[in-house]
């Protein structure tokens, strides 16, 4: 069986964190770009849906998991089901500040139910791509602050939060897929999870910019001066797409794990800015 890489130290905190409560969301929140504001909604749009996916393939595994794996798997989905509950409200804000999030979520509702019907290990085996995939968005918005220069503030601690945790638990579902493809000869895991990770890439590629299309025509702002300003910041250099699809083909070579990459201290770092001076604490 492959061995997992997972720093024995590693916390992974249970917070019950809300945002944006008692305040109207502008249309557009994100530095009044329609672009990026319509990205960003349309990744919000598929995170309910998504998250739930991720729990149920994961928690298919946690009664055979050892003590120490199956702890995390509590963990991990106690923190999807809080990002669940965030983006559920965010995307409220969404349709409060004008906007039309039905046909984004029937999209990204129909992907998932694609997926719902492979096997439980094929299932898993997406999740670990997905998770991957916010991994690394999480590991960009930290470490750049770029990503979300300009953002409404509370909207950036809550996309600041969901990276944070995204860190912390970037492993789980890759450590639960080493775990329950452990009888699988090393070539036959290795494809698997990479013909999983290919086609997670197409598919969250045309979700997403489907979904941002859309959210953009409601603004009649769907033309090419808006896409090109918006493609240059997500692929341009260390734009956040460019990024992911780097790192997808970075989860493709044998050996691969996510913490390969140790990125726990950017975590640390990003706590503190999100602390408020008086106590140390986010209100819950």
């Amino acid at each position: 069986m492959a061995r997992s890489r997972t720093p024995d130290d590693l916390a992974i905190r249970k917070r019950n964190w809300k945002f944006g409560r008692g305040e109207a969301q502008r249309r557009w929140w994100h530095g009044g770009d329609p672009g990026r504001t319509a990205f960003f909604n349309a990744l919000s749009s598929t995170f309910p849906v998504g998250e739930k996916f991720f729990m149920t393939a994961v928690r298919h595994y946690r009664d055979d998991a050892p003590p120490a794996l199956r702890e995390q798997i509590d963990d991990f989905i106690y923190q999807e089901s809080m990002h669940t509950r965030e983006h559920v409200f965010f995307n409220k804000q969404a349709r409060e500040a004008g906007f039309d999030i039905a046909p984004a979520e029937d999209r990204a509702a129909r992907t998932i139910a694609w997926a719902r019907r492979r096997p439980p290990m094929m299932q898993l085996a997406a999740t670990c791509a997905l998770e991957h995939f916010t991994a690394t968005l999480a590991n960009a918005v930290l470490s750049d602050p770029a990503h979300l220069e300009g953002a409404d503030p509370e909207a950036q601690r809550m996309w600041r939060w969901h990276a944070i945790e995204e860190i912390e638990h970037k492993a789980v579902a890759y450590d639960t897929w080493l775990h329950a493809s452990r009888h699988l000869p090393r070539w036959r895991r290795w494809l698997r999870r990479s013909f999983a990770m290919g086609a997670a890439t197409v598919r969250f590629h045309y979700v997403v910019f489907a979904n941002t299309a859309g959210l953009l025509a409601q603004d009649g702002r769907n033309d090419w001066r808006t896409w090109a300003r918006l493609l240059r910041y997500l692929y341009g250099s260390g734009g956040a797409m460019r990024l992911l699809v780097s790192g997808a083909l970075g989860y493709m070579r044998p050996g691969f794990h996510p913490w390969q990459h140790d990125d726990r201290a950017l975590v640390a770092r990003a706590l503190e800015t999100l602390a408020p001076p008086a106590d140390g604490k986010v209100p819950a």
